[in-house]
C-alpha cells in the first residue's frame, strides 16, 4: 500500500450515531462510513450510508477522486494523488485539485436530539419534599424524545470550465461490528422522487431501516450494482473480519459552473410529507447551529459562562469562580483562567462533548466510553465525569448522570452497563459503586448542592451496608481489618477486566489496593456527609452524628490496615492481597490510583517513594504503563489477534487516562516540585495524530508508543481537560 494518510476523523450526533473515515479518504476499518445510525440510542448502530464515490469530468477528461483498497492488496483509483489539503475544523474538509480546477467536500453531522427538555438532569427530577420525617419523590414525566440521524455533504467547485460531478452511492445495512457480504437474500429497494431517493434493505423478507438521500441539484440515475471485496487493512492487523461488499443503487450527475456547489443530506426515516427546504445555505446553517450549541454549553462567547453556569442552583452563587468550589484541593488541579479561552481548550471541550449521549432506555444522559466500538460503561463514565462535566461546569449533566446511576443501584452495586433492550443492567464491577461515591463527593464539593446529597444519601447507605454485610461476587468487608475483599472465579471486577474464556488475564481476587483506597475515601466522605446532613436537620441529628462517628472510626481502622499493602523492600504498594494472604508485588499503576483520591490513607514518605518508582518504571509521554517493563509478564506492544491483544491489554500497555491520577498524586506529595511530565507529546497526539481532535484509548508500552485501541476515549480526553494548564 502506498504511504496513505490513514489518520482518522470522527463526527457524532449526541445519540450514539457517528461518521468516521481517514484523511486520505480510504476505508481501513469496519467502522468507517458516513452514517452509522444508532437506532436504539446510543445502541443499535447500523451502517446505512458508506460513502459517495466521486469523479469529476472537465473538457472530456475524467479524474477519479476516490481511493479504494481491495482485499487482494491492490489499490484502484488514486484520488489521494489529487488530494492537496485536509482540515478538521470546524468540520472535515477535503480539497482536491489540479492547475485549472479545485473541488472541496465537507461533512457535518447535526446534533440529533430534540424534544426532551432538560434531559441532562437524568432519570427524572427527583426533587425531595419533606413531610415530617417522611420523604417522597416526584418523578418528572419526560416528553417523548425525537431522534434525527442525518449527515450533510457539500461539494464546491472552482475552475476555468464547466465540470460534471458524478457521485455514486455506496450503501449497506449491517451491524457496525460486522461486514456486509453479497447475498441473494439481501436486496435494496429504492423509490425515486423529486431530487431525492428513498432506500431500504430487504433481507430474507424482512424490511430494514428506511432512509433517504436528497440533493439541491443534479439528475439521479438508478444503476444497481455490487462492489465486491473492499479490504479493511486495520481489521487485518487486528485478526478480525477484513472484507466488505457494498451495494450501489445508482449515481447522481451534477453539472457545476465555476463557483457552484451541491448539498446532499442523508437522513434516517421516510421522507416527510412536507419536507424542509434543502438549499446551499443549509450546510452553513447546520455548521453554525452546532457551533452555537457548543457555545451555549461551554460559554465560548465573550462574557458567557455557559448555559448551565448561569443562575443554576447547582453552581452556587452567580459569579463564583470554579476554583472556589474546591477550597480543599490544590489549585493546579484546574485549568488556568488564561488557558480557558485558548483554541486548544475549545478543541478539548468539543472533543469531550462527543462522548455525551442520550440513552433512550433510561431517558437520560450517559457517556460513550470510546469510539468506534464501545458502549457506555459505569466505571468509565464515573472516572471521566469530573473532566467531562465538573471542570467545564456542566453541573446539570454531572447531576443527571450521578442520579441515573444511583437510581440503578442494586444490592449495593452500581451498574457497569445498561442493556440495549428492556432488561436489567449489568453489575459486573466492584469499583463502580466506589467511584460513584468518589465522584458524588467531587460534585458536591464543586456545587455545594446539599439537597442532592440528601436525595442520594439512601443510595450511599445502601452501598455501605452491602459492602459491610456482603453482596454479589463475595464482595464483603473483612471484619478483622476492615478491608474490602472479593472472590468469584471466572470474572474480573476491577478496571483490569479482560477475561479470556473463563480466565481473567490479570486476576485480582482478594483485596486490590485501589479498591481499598476507594473504600477509605468513601468512608471519609460518609462521615463528612452524615455530619453535614445532621446540621441540615435531615432525619435525626443524633442518629446522624452517631453515624458520622462510626464512619470516621471505620475510616481510621481502614487507614491503619492499608499499611498491609506497603512493601518496604520496593518502596511501593502491593497490587493485591490475595485470598490466601499472599501479596502480589508487581509494579502497577494501581498504587498511583490509591494516592490520587480526594482522601488519601498513605503517608507523605510513602507517597513520595511510590511516585519515584512509578516515574521511573511506568511514566511515558502518553500516560502510565499498566506494568513495569522489568516484569517477566510485560508485553511492550498491543498488537496481533484478539487473544494476543487481550493478553497485552493490562500487561504493559500505556493508558492515557492514568496521567490524571499521576498528576493528582504528584501535586499532593510534591507540591513544590515541577511535574516530570511534558504535555507536548500528548497534545500533539490530540491535534495531529490517530483521530484528529481526540485522544486514543491506549498506546504501546514500548517506544515510540504507537496509539492503539479505540481512536477516541472518554476518560483519556477527560483527564487531560482536568489537568491541562
Amino acid at each position: 500500500m502506498p504511504d496513505l494518510d490513514t489518520r482518522e476523523w470522527l463526527l457524532t450526533n449526541g445519540l450514539g450515531s457517528f461518521a468516521s473515515g481517514t484523511v486520505s479518504d480510504i476505508r481501513t476499518r469496519t467502522y468507517h462510513g458516513w452514517l452509522f445510525a444508532a437506532t436504539n440510542p446510543p445502541s443499535g448502530r447500523t451502517l446505512l450510508f458508506s460513502h459517495l464515490e466521486a469523479s469529476l469530468e472537465i473538457l472530456g477528461s475524467v479524474v477519479a477522486l476516490g481511493t479504494n483498497f481491495w482485499s487482494n492488496g491492490q489499490i484502484e483509483l488514486t484520488g489521494y494523488e489529487q488530494l492537496h489539503h485536509f482540515d478538521i475544523n470546524p468540520v472535515p474538509k477535503w480539497t482536491w485539485g489540479q492547475d485549472n480546477w479545485q473541488l472541496t467536500r465537507q461533512l457535518v453531522m447535526p446534533y440529533g436530539l430534540m424534544g426532551t427538555g432538560d434531559w441532562e438532569l437524568g432519570i427524572g427530577d427527583k426533587a425531595r419534599r419533606r413531610q415530617g420525617d417522611k420523604e417522597t419523590r416526584g418523578d418528572k414525566q419526560w416528553p417523548n424524545a425525537q431522534f434525527c440521524h442525518r449527515i450533510l455533504i457539500q461539494y464546491r467547485y472552482q475552475g476555468s470550465h464547466t465540470a460534471i460531478l458524478r457521485l455514486r452511492l455506496l450503501i449497506a445495512e449491517r451491524d457496525f461490528h460486522h461486514q456486509q457480504t453479497v447475498s441473494q437474500e439481501l436486496q435494496f429497494s429504492q423509490l425515486l422522487g423529486q431530487q431525492q431517493v428513498c432506500l431500504q434493505a430487504i433481507n430474507s423478507g424482512r424490511f430494514g431501516i428506511p432512509w433517504h438521500l436528497r440533493w439541491t441539484q443534479g439528475n439521479y440515475q438508478p444503476d444497481a450494482v455490487w462492489y465486491w471485496d473492499y479490504g479493511l487493512s486495520e481489521e487485518t492487523k487486528r485478526g478480525l473480519g477484513d472484507k466488505e461488499d457494498l451495494h450501489s443503487p445508482g449515481y447522481l450527475i451534477v453539472t457545476l459552473q465555476p463557483g457552484d456547489a451541491v448539498t446532499l443530506e442523508a437522513r434516517v426515516g421516510f421522507p416527510d410529507s412536507v419536507p424542509s427546504v434543502l438549499t446551499l445555505k443549509t450546510f452553513a446553517e447546520v455548521v453554525e447551529a452546532e457551533q452555537e450549541r457548543l457555545s451555549q454549553i461551554f460559554g465560548w462567547r465573550e462574557g458567557g459562562r455557559g448555559a448551565e453556569g448561569q443562575g443554576s442552583r447547582e453552581a452556587g452563587e452567580q459569579g463564583r469562580s470554579y476554583s472556589q468550589f474546591f477550597p480543599s484541593v490544590p489549585l493546579p488541579l484546574y485549568v488556568s483562567a488564561s488557558y480557558a479561552h485558548s483554541p486548544i481548550w475549545q478543541k478539548l471541550l468539543k472533543a469531550s462533548d462527543q462522548f455525551i449521549v442520550y440513552r433512550a432506555s433510561i431517558a437520560g444522559p450517559t457517556v460513550i466510553a470510546g469510539y468506534h466500538w464501545f458502549n457506555d460503561w459505569g466505571r468509565d463514565t464515573l472516572i471521566a465525569l469530573p473532566g467531562l462535566a465538573l471542570v467545564p461546569q456542566r453541573f446539570n449533566l454531572a447531576k443527571g448522570i450521578l442520579r441515573t446511576f444511583g437510581h440503578y443501584c442494586r444490592h449495593g452495586l452500581i451498574a457497569n452497563a445498561f442493556p440495549d433492550l428492556n432488561g436489567e443492567p449489568i453489575y459486573n464491577s466492584i469499583d463502580a459503586a466506589l467511584w460513584w461515591i468518589e465522584t458524588l463527593g467531587l460534585y458536591l464539593e464543586a456545587t455545594q448542592d446539599w439537597d442532592f446529597l440528601a436525595e442520594q444519601f439512601p443510595v450511599v447507605q445502601q452501598i455501605y451496608k452491602a459492602f459491610v454485610g456482603g453482596t454479589h461476587f463475595n464482595i464483603q468487608v473483612d471484619a478483622t481489618d476492615g478491608l474490602v475483599s472479593w472472590d468469584a472465579r471466572g470474572v474480573a471486577l476491577t478496571w483490569m477486566d479482560v477475561v479470556i474464556g473463563a480466565h481473567p488475564v490479570t486476576p485480582r481476587y482478594g483485596k486490590p489496593v485501589e479498591i481499598n483506597a476507594l473504600w477509605y475515601s468513601a468512608l471519609c466522605w460518609l462521615s463528612q456527609w452524615a455530619e453535614r446532613l445532621s446540621l441540615m436537620e435531615y432525619g435525626s441529628p443524633v442518629r446522624l452524628n452517631k453515624q458520622a462517628q462510626r464512619y470516621a472510626k471505620q475510616a481510621q481502622h481502614v487507614k491503619t490496615s492499608l499499611q498491609k499493602f506497603w512493601n518496604p523492600q520496593l518502596g511501593y504498594l502491593y497490587d493485591t492481597i490475595e485470598p490466601d494472604d499472599r501479596r502480589n508485588f508487581q509494579i502497577r499503576p494501581n498504587a498511583v490510583l490509591a494516592l490520587s483520591l480526594h482522601h488519601c490513607g498513605f503517608s507523605e514518605q510513602q507517597g513520595c517513594q511510590i511516585l519515584d518508582l512509578a516515574t521511573t518504571s511506568l511514566l511515558t509521554p502518553y500516560g502510565l504503563r499498566s506494568l513495569d517493563p522489568g516484569d517477566p509478564e510485560y508485553k511492550g506492544k498491543y498488537e496481533g489477534n484478539q487473544q494476543q491483544r487481550d493478553r497485552a491489554y493490562h500487561q504493559g500497555t500505556v493508558w492515557a487516562w492514568l496521567i490524571g491520577p499521576y498528576i493528582r498524586a504528584w501535586q499532593r506529595f510534591y507540591p513544590q516540585r515541577s511535574l516530570p511530565f511534558d504535555w507536548q507529546p500528548l497534545l500533539d497526539h490530540f491535534l495531529f495524530d490517530a483521530c484528529l481532535g481526540s485522544i486514543s484509548e491506549i498506546f504501546d508500552g514500548d517506544s515510540p508508543h504507537t496509539p492503539r485501541g479505540a481512536i477516541a476515549q472518554a476518560w483519556s480526553v477527560a483527564e487531560v481537560i482536568r489537568h491541562i494548564k
